[in-house]
């Protein structure tokens, strides 16, 4: 689990291609609820654990020196699921936008030193050998994207079948850009399987 040193051409294409399909599939279903200034079907939660998950995703990332497309990846996902969180607020709970987009702001804001400080205390114990925490932050990362496939079950449930569509192109092309890395690093392919 060593960080990457230099990284092939190929694996910064296919970590470009990822995070391009990873985080553009949240723009439809922006669009889709501020245009019908609905959310239905849409599961808030999801939307807040996926925005919680970027903050170990992306030390995890950072920490271990993935491309770099990878590595802000996480940090686009959380502005866009934060985004989309909000629009819940705002359309299923009559939030006034104001209040819903600060609140959003805020605890972007607040995942980002979060995610700041975790790489600045992590980064040197990693460097000296002392891989545990990392290997933590990592299996956190997995954990809360896994969850956060969790509630749209319990849509699925409520809603006779009609959900809200997944795409899954921008986890196979992240995964792939490890794949094509000098090595690569498992637990950093499980959190893009478990999605």
């Amino acid at each position: 689990m060593a960080p990457q040193g230099e990284i092939p051409v190929a694996a910064n294409v296919l970590g470009t291609i990822g995070t391009i399909f990873w985080c553009i599939q949240l723009l439809p279903q922006i669009w889709y609820n501020w245009k019908t200034k609905k959310t239905e079907g849409l599961p808030g939660l999801m939307m807040f654990i996926w925005a919680v998950s970027a903050v170990p995703f992306g030390v995890y990332a950072i920490v271990q020196k993935f491309n770099i497309p990878i590595q802000i990846q996480p940090q686009m996902f959380c502005v866009l699921a934060l985004v989309s969180w909000a629009q819940i607020l705002i359309y299923n709970n009559a939030w006034p936008t104001w209040k819903a987009s600060l609140l959003a702001s805020g605890i972007g804001a607040a995942f980002g030193g979060l995610q700041a400080l975790l790489v600045l205390t992590l980064r040197g114990p990693y460097s000296r050998g002392i891989e545990w925490p990392m290997t933590l932050v990592g299996v956190l990362s997995a954990i809360c994207l896994a969850g956060g496939l969790i509630p749209p079950y319990f849509e699925i449930a409520k809603r006779s079948g009609r959900v809200v569509g997944i795409n899954w192109l921008g986890a196979f092309f992240s995964l792939m850009a490890l794949v094509a890395q000098h090595t690569f690093d498992v637990l950093g392919g499980v959190q893009y399987l478990v999605w």
